[in-house]
């Protein structure tokens, strides 16, 4: 299936959510239909005009919001007073605000982790999921980004350390994340450039010939915000998300997970659904990370096509 034409958000503001922090939301589509909301990945990246078109206009009323330091959200890049409560807590915020019973939560990557950690954090304002990339934050999912990757994409792995002086490459992640809080933009963006150029070479079945802008607006959100959540474990305990699955396990979801995705690989998503009795884990054959390649995208498309028959409104 293919994404729906393009289309434009009738609603959109500024909503305020505590210390300091103010984000970015929209709404489109169909104002009396049942709710989704779109949890984007990262963490550290944005929303986009492009994803609204995952979901039928005439069917749903669509929600997007840039996460604390994320895109049209302020202060920009910030990890002050940034963590997955605050961004769980926010999440509730925005659905009063919005005037939302229960919705339907889309993520991928970072957007599965934190649509997950919302759910279990009030699984009675959740009508469902569904998730691509699945992302638990275990410790051995941050130290695959960090090392394992680079036995696919050695040639970005080696670009990725070699940033760093030798001395530091035995703890590359409290190297960069020194570097991507420094105040001085000559340290931090040439380090968020090399950060977000790894992951861009690893994120597709098919590397693109060129990476997207280096210098672009989210470049230096994402990096800061993706290590400074690394270095962290994800605010959450080991282990945490899987062991609260008794929270969540009666709701509808469906994962659609690229076979060859070496940012996410598939055994997380594998452990998510082994744990969820009552979810579809749909494996892309030819597809990696990226949400925007034809498999990931077809099956996202068709997954919430079919959410309209589970959900209960």
């Amino acid at each position: 299936m293919e994404l729906f034409p393009p289309f434009e958000p009738h609603a959109t503001g500024a909503l305020p959510v505590g210390d300091g922090h103010e984000l970015y939301w929209e709404v489109s589509g169909n104002p009396d239909g049942p709710v989704v909301v779109f949890i984007h990945g990262g963490p550290g990246a944005s929303t986009a005009p492009t994803y609204r078109r995952f979901f039928d206009p005439s069917f749903w009323r669509i929600a997007l919001f840039d996460q604390r330091g994320c895109g049209r959200s302020r202060p920009h890049a910030s990890v002050e007073a940034n963590t997955t409560a605050h961004l769980v807590a926010d999440l509730e915020v925005l659905r009063h605000h919005l005037g939302v019973e229960r919705w339907l939560l889309f993520g991928g990557s970072w957007g599965s982790t934190l649509a997950l950690a919302y759910g279990q954090a009030h699984p009675g304002r959740c009508t469902g999921f569904v998730m691509r990339g699945i992302f638990l934050f275990r410790p051995d999912e941050v130290e695959w980004f960090m090392s394992g990757m680079g036995r696919f994409f050695p040639e970005a792995h080696r670009r990725f350390m070699a940033h760093l002086p030798e001395a530091e490459r035995v703890r590359p992640l409290a190297a960069y994340l020194e570097r991507l809080t420094h105040p001085d933009t000559h340290v931090h963006m040439p380090a968020a450039r090399v950060w977000c150029g790894y992951e861009e070479a690893c994120a597709r079945l098919l590397p693109r010939d060129e990476g997207g802008d280096p210098d672009g607006p989210s470049t230096l959100a994402l990096a800061r915000i993706e290590a400074h959540y690394m270095a962290h474990q994800g605010f959450m305990r080991p282990n945490q998300l899987l062991d609260e699955m008794d929270r969540i396990r009666h709701l509808p979801a469906i994962i659609v997970q690229g076979r060859y995705d070496l940012v996410c690989p598939p055994q997380s998503a594998a452990d998510l659904a082994r744990a969820w009795p009552g979810c579809e884990l749909r494996m892309v054959p030819d597809a990696g990370h990226s949400a925007m390649e034809p498999g990931i995208r077809a099956g996202l498309v068709d997954a919430v096509e079919r959410m309209k028959m589970r959900i209960r409104r």
